[in-house]
């Protein structure tokens, strides 16, 4: 018998009630996962509880190591950097990265800087060179961008722990100025303290002045006694060796202070008129500073060691002269013709430098040692006009990334401090400086949001 295609009644409603289970048991366990997905996405999306504890630890001992020895800040920061991002991609499950203009006119830097090693007097140190920094640059970008992912909490915690290494610091760099250096030649094994030693400390002083306005976000303490420490850690500063750390502390306190007093809604004014300020300050810098030094000007009265500085940056604008649109190449201020030879009798006489009473050393030291201490030549020498319009902008979206932090003065502080260091000090791609800066900017991130302003 063939079967008739007739379903009863019974078997009807037995097939429907089924469905029907079936079909609310699958409703039940869609709405379970949307549910738990969320819950993931929130629990994603959440603060990260101990995200600062990398960078609270590297500045709880980087001040300290810095007046040691300023070369162990770039393995610190380094260390920290990634540690903050390995903690953030174990609770994201995702690689951190700032959006926006600054960071992609960041990586335009970076690759001009690795492209002009090709034609660098020594092409493989710059290439290697530029694939380091480029790595490091990046890194930071990724820490910072990831602590803005840290709880309220975190924050405090990190603001304590960063003021309290900052303080330990100020003090061991205090009692070894005091003790005539003999912390840091302990340290080293010396019996006798050489006379050179002492001008180790500069590294420490123009980090401690970058480092300084970072106090006034230690928001569970006074701000009474965060002023009175922030200025007592100034005034100690300025018995340090080094002229370009001293006016690194007047410019960020001043700038500070400025910043402070002003009405709420004009607080972040400070912080992008500099960042224009230092853009200017880079194009324009072989315009200015040319005609001045070719023509020259008494210096014979001044500190030898800024002295001796006008003759670098008079070498180094003739320089830039030559190769004015592509530069050098990376790393050629260390390599640069005739940069190893002393000045002239020309030069010399040029800013008065070839009387009996100057210093002698003066006669037989190099034209470019290592880097031309000023940011802005470097740039020029190295990467020529392209390069400073890259570095001019990246200085621009540097201002105005500090006018948007929750604590847009001490990033206006910060950063005229820095400008202070960057134009009148250390080489440009140093580790342990770029270093010093990453974490000074993961810092200023990192502070606690500031109570309600009155």
């Amino acid at each position: 018998m063939e079967p008739s295609g007739e379903v009863s009644a019974e078997e009807s409603s037995v097939s429907l009630d089924s469905a029907s289970g079936s079909s609310g048991s699958s409703g039940a366990s869609r709405r379970k996962q949307t549910v738990t997905r969320n819950r993931q996405d929130d629990q994603r999306r959440a603060p990260i509880p101990y995200l600062l504890l990398p960078l609270s630890i590297a500045f709880l001992i980087g001040p300290a190591a810095v007046v040691l020895q300023a070369q162990a800040m770039a393995p610190i920061a380094a260390i920290a950097l990634a540690a903050t991002v390995l903690l953030y991609v174990s609770r994201r499950s995702h690689f951190p990265w700032p959006e926006g203009l600054a960071t992609w006119a960041v990586i335009a830097l970076m690759a001009w800087s690795t492209i002009s090693s090709f034609w660098a007097p020594d092409p493989p140190r710059g290439f290697f060179t530029g694939v380091q920094i480029t790595a490091y640059v990046a890194l930071a970008l990724s820490a910072a961008a990831a602590v803005t992912a840290a709880s309220e909490e975190a924050r405090r915690r990190f603001a304590l722990l960063a003021a309290i290494g900052i303080c330990l610091g100020l003090v061991l760099a205090g009692v070894d100025a005091a003790t005539g250096n003999a912390i840091r030649a302990a340290v080293r094994g010396l019996e006798t303290v050489p006379p050179h030693l002492a001008f180790g400390l500069k590294p420490a002083g123009s980090t401690l002045a970058l480092f300084l306005p970072l106090l006034l976000g230690v928001v569970m303490v006074p701000l009474w006694l965060r002023l009175l420490v922030i200025l007592a850690g100034g005034a100690l500063l300025l018995f340090l060796p080094g002229e370009a750390a001293k006016l690194a502390v007047l410019a960020g306190l001043g700038v500070g202070a400025v910043a402070l007093v002003l009405p709420t809604d004009l607080r972040r004014a400070p912080a992008l008129l500099l960042g224009g300020a230092i853009a200017v300050a880079i194009v324009a810098a072989p315009a200015v500073l040319g005609p001045i030094l070719r023509t020259g000007f008494p210096a014979d009265r001044w500190n030898p060691s800024a002295a001796h500085r006008m003759l670098v940056w008079s070498f180094v604008t003739n320089k830039i002269a030559d190769e004015p649109f592509i530069g050098w190449g990376l790393e050629a201020s260390r390599s640069l013709p005739d940069g190893r030879h002393p000045a002239t009798d020309k030069m010399l006489e040029r800013f008065f430098l070839d009387g009996p009473d100057v210093a002698p050393w003066i006669r037989q030291a190099e034209l470019l040692p290592l880097h031309p201490h000023n940011g802005a030549l470097q740039v020029w020498l190295e990467l020529g006009l392209i390069g400073a319009l890259f570095a001019a902008l990246m200085a621009l979206f540097l201002g105005r990334t500090a006018s948007r932090t929750t604590w847009p003065g001490i990033g206006a502080a910060m950063l005229a401090s820095y400008a202070v260091t960057a134009l009148l000090s250390f080489g440009i791609w140093q580790e342990w400086w770029l270093g010093v800066q990453f974490m000074a900017i993961c810092g200023l991130l990192a502070l606690p949001s500031p109570p309600r302003l009155r």
